[in-house]
This record gives C-alpha cells, sequence and structure tokens, in this order.
C-alpha cells in the first residue's frame, strides 16, 4: 500500500482538514514482508439482508467518524481469505512460515506455536479468526481449524501463543508500554507497536482500514459508496482508489459501522481485475466489554513451552516519499501508491539462487521462487522479479531489493533511478 501519505477525505478531491489529520495519525507499522504475510486477500464473507437506507454522509466525515471511534472492547468472528495467486505451499510440510527460511534457520524459537512460524499460513486459502479485545493491554485472537485451534493471547506485558495440535506453547514479554499509546481512538485494541514480534502484523478490519486511511492523500480518491448490511449492523461504504497509474492495488472498500464508526470489513481488489486478494470482515462482532478470563491462559499438562525474547514489531520507515529518505539500509522510492522501498539484503550478498548452487535454500523454497520469478534488467544491471497479485519485488544480482504493491515496470524504473 502507499507510504505514509495524509489522508484526502472528500468525493471532490478536495483539500483535506481536521478529519485528514486526525485519519492519519492512526496506522498500523506493518513492514512490507509482515503485510505480504498479513495483508493479502480475502474473499467476502459476510450475509448481506439488503442494503439499508442511512443518512447521508461525506467521504471527509465518514473518515472523522472512523478516526473518533473510540471502540476498545469487542468480540466476534473474523472471515479472512487471502488471494495472493500464489503458488500451493502444501507441499512444504511442517511449519508454513519456516517454509522460504535457510537451511538450518530454525526461525525466530523453533516452535510450532510461534507466532513467526504461523504467520504465513495467513497468506492464503480461508480461515476463521475468533478474536476479543478489552484496550491496548488485552487481545486474543484464535484461529479455528478443523481438528484444532491456534491462540495468541496478550494480557499486560505477558504474550501467550498456543497450539492445540502439537500441544506446544509459546511465550514472551511484550515492551513496557511507555505512555505513548494512553491515548484512546480507533484501532487500539489492536496488537500495535508495542506487540511481540510477528504479533504486531493486523488481523482485523480495522486494522487494516487504518493502515490504508493512512496511505490516502493526493494521490488518491475516497468517496462514500453506498450502504451495507455486515454482521447484522448497518454499515457505510468507503471506497479508496489510486490515482496512480503503476500500483497493483485497484480499489479498498471499507464497510464503516454507522453508529460506532468501527471498521467492520476490509476489501482489496487489484488492478488486474478478478476476486479479492483480500477480503476480511466480521461475521458476528459484540461490543459488549468481554470477560476478564477471556485473557487469562495457563499451558496444559504435558505442553511443550518455549520462552522467547522481548520484541519490538517491525517499523515501516518515514519520511517525505517524493524523494529518497534515508531510514538504517532502507530506502522510498516515489510517491503515494507508487512508492518503492529499496532495502540491502543481510552483507549485501547476492540472494541465493539454484544456478548458484548456494544450497541455502530448500530445494521446495527454490522451486516456489523460481515459480514466481522473471528475470530483468536495466541501468541497474540483472536481477528477478517475485511477484504476487499485490506485493512485487525486485531481487538484484547486487543483492539489492525493491519492493511495493506496484508492478514489475515500476520496481525497474525504481531500481535505476537508485542508480
Amino acid at each position: 500500500m502507499a507510504p505514509n501519505d495524509s489522508a484526502q477525505t472528500t468525493e471532490e478531491d478536495r483539500e483535506p482538514s481536521a478529519g485528514r489529520r486526525m485519519a492519519a495519525r492512526y496506522g498500523v507499522p506493518v513492514a512490507v514482508a509482515g503485510v505480504a504475510a498479513a495483508t493479502i486477500g480475502l474473499v467476502p464473507a459476510l450475509a448481506a439482508t439488503g442494503d439499508p437506507e442511512l443518512p447521508k454522509i461525506s467521504a471527509q466525515e465518514l473518515i472523522e467518524k472512523i478516526a473518533a471511534s473510540d471502540t476498545e472492547q469487542l468480540s466476534g468472528s473474523v472471515k479472512i481469505t487471502t488471494d495472493l495467486g500464489l503458488p500451493s505451499l502444501g507441499g512444504f510440510g511442517g511449519a508454513a512460515g519456516g517454509a522460504l527460511a535457510p537451511k538450518g534457520d530454525a526461525g525466530a524459537s523453533g516452535s510450532t506455536a510461534d507466532p513467526n512460524a504461523k504467520l504465513m499460513e495467513l497468506t492464503s486459502g480461508t480461515h476463521t479468526l475468533r478474536i476479543a479485545a478489552d484496550g491496548p493491554d488485552k487481545q486474543r485472537v484464535s484461529v479455528l481449524d478443523d481438528a484444532a485451534e491456534y491462540s495468541l493471547i496478550r494480557n499486560g506485558d505477558e504474550v501467550w501463543a498456543y497450539d492445540s495440535a502439537s500441544n506446544e506453547a509459546y511465550h514472551a514479554t511484550s515492551p513496557k508500554d511507555d505512555g505513548k499509546d494512553a491515548e484512546k481512538g480507533a484501532g487500539k485494541h489492536q496488537w500495535g507497536e508495542k506487540g511481540a514480534g510477528a504479533e504486531g502484523a493486523p488481523a482485523t478490519p480495522q486494522d487494516f482500514a487504518e493502515q490504508a486511511l493512512k496511505a490516502s492523500g493526493d494521490t488518491t480518491s475516497v468517496s462514500v459508496d453506498g450502504t451495507a448490511r455486515i454482521a447484522g449492523r448497518d454499515a457505510y461504504q468507503l471506497l479508496i482508489k489510486p490515482k496512480q497509474s503503476g500500483s497493483t492495488v485497484g480499489s479498498i472498500k471499507i464497510a464503516v459501522d454507522a453508529e460506532t464508526g468501527t471498521p467492520l470489513k476490509f476489501t482489496l481488489t487489484p488492478s488486474s481485475g478478478g476476486k479479492a486478494v483480500l477480503d476480511i470482515g466480521f461475521t458476528t462482532v459484540d461490543f459488549a466489554k468481554p470477560a476478564a478470563s477471556t485473557f487469562d491462559f495457563t499451558p496444559p499438562k504435558g505442553a511443550k513451552v518455549t520462552q522467547g525474547e522481548e520484541h519490538e514489531a517491525p517499523e515501516i520507515p518515514k519520511g517525505d516519499v517524493d524523494a529518497f529518505k534515508e531510514s538504517g539500509s532502507q530506502k522510498v522510492i516515489g510517491k503515494g501508491w507508487n512508492a518503492v522501498y529499496e532495502l540491502t539484503t543481510p552483507g549485501g550478498t547476492d540472494v541465493p539462487s539454484a544456478a548458484s548452487g548456494s544450497g541455502d535454500l530448500p530445494a521446495e523454497a527454490q522451486s516456489f521462487l523460481d515459480a514466481l520469478g522473471d528475470k530483468v534488467s536495466g541501468k541497474f544491471g540483472s536481477g528477478t522479479v517475485y511477484k504476487t497479485r499485490l506485493v512485487n519485488a525486485l531481487l538484484t544480482d547486487d543483492g539489492k531489493v525493491y519492493v511495493g504493491a506496484v508492478t514489475k515496470d515500476v520496481l525497474v524504473k525504481a531500481a535505476n533511478e537508485a542508480k
């Protein structure tokens, strides 16, 4: 998605006002790789019973309504469907999250309950989540399978994850709140910047909506696109479209609860057409305070417990996206929805490939990458573009990585400009 533009809020694309600033301060700092693992492709999840008649509202007013939402307690079920156009990950076996890791690398902990090992499973197919939240310090997300359940629980600075299929638990601590998150507002129920590692990834329609609103700006058209009935509640539909060509994002539609301003459904359609890349929405929702016991967890008898370390969530580099801005080993090239992140692989080394004979990647993982790749060349040299229906990445032969929700041509142009 587009990086750090301010939100533009009117159908006529007029200059934003206070609503723009209010919406812009809510965002989920998810790195592109994390987005690819958790921000992608969901199918329409919720039954509609006809479009309700609601008072007219402008896009400006609707974004202000989202920004002013003070929802901090809720529970319910969320259905998420992801279609990145990736080859099946089923052949890898084991934890999907470790499938692309170099041989011998156990990842964060080697535990099947480690959130980093589970995150990639949400990048394909349809999943049902059961969620509960009580303010910024108490959240629970459970991924429900036919015969098993995976739960991620935060209660204060304690973070637990449990995989019932393997009877393994993972425990970590979240950094102490420094007071910056004390302000109430939309999205304060989410894992947020103080989550532990992968737990910082978005899990609800509101998480994705906040990221999209943060991306809105003068490169974006925002309008109200009618009403809908979502999870038994009346909702307005906010439509966001890039004005720029070259983005893989076609449109984003956010269903906003008419009473509370809470986003209830998020649908991202690619510019290439077809079904949604990401569709996530509540099937049931209750804004009452969840029972305190919801956030209690004790490992079952006999469970293997892995102790993790204190983690900070990854951050997207900040700065003026109209020019190159340094953030450690990262740069941002381009503007708005056509922004491209330039990164350097560890040590600036070449990306492993079958041709290199390095053997750093499992054969299944290498075949997976090769199936996605297109060889390209330009002023930057040569490299390979790895494609999904949303996030694409150019890996150059000299160890640079250019990634964004943009087309292959935009990636090559960015790499050439970086020289």
